[in-house]
């Protein structure tokens, strides 16, 4: 998402992630919630991380959900969709093998389905081919 900052450094936003130490390093002066983790088929953060989504939905009301591929993006993309809020996923750069767990999930439930290499077409056929983003 740094590699975004031109488009989003002049609009109001709220982070969500997970509060490890580089996140915090990087966001300090930024609004920032932070998620449950670990995520990794963790049924129990899931649905910390649902009960949060909508807490956050409910507050914020943001314009549009971006995501780079967290998997705590699932929940709130739901939120999202359920709201009638716009969606705009980001495929992870480094997985050229085979899709994300979260990109399966959250591909059919966004408005915008975006991967960095064309190869990864191969997995989500009606992406958008947006280039290296690093």
């Amino acid at each position: 998402m740094l590699a975004l900052r031109p488009w989003w450094h002049e609009r109001e936003r709220t982070w969500v992630t997970f509060g490890t130490e580089d996140a915090r390093s990087q966001l300090d002066g930024e609004r920032a919630v932070w998620a449950f983790h670990p995520t990794t088929r963790n049924v129990r953060n899931l649905v910390r991380n649902f009960a949060l989504a909508v807490r956050v939905m409910r507050r914020e009301r943001p314009h549009v959900v971006v995501s780079t591929g967290a998997a705590v993006a699932f929940p709130f993309f739901l939120v999202a969709k359920a709201m009638r809020v716009p969606t705009v996923y980001i495929e992870v750069y480094d997985r050229l093998d085979s899709p994300t767990l979260t990109g399966r999930l959250c591909r059919p439930i966004t408005d915008l389905f975006c991967v960095q290499w064309e190869e990864q077409t191969r997995f989500y056929p009606r992406a958008q081919v947006i280039g290296s983003l690093l």
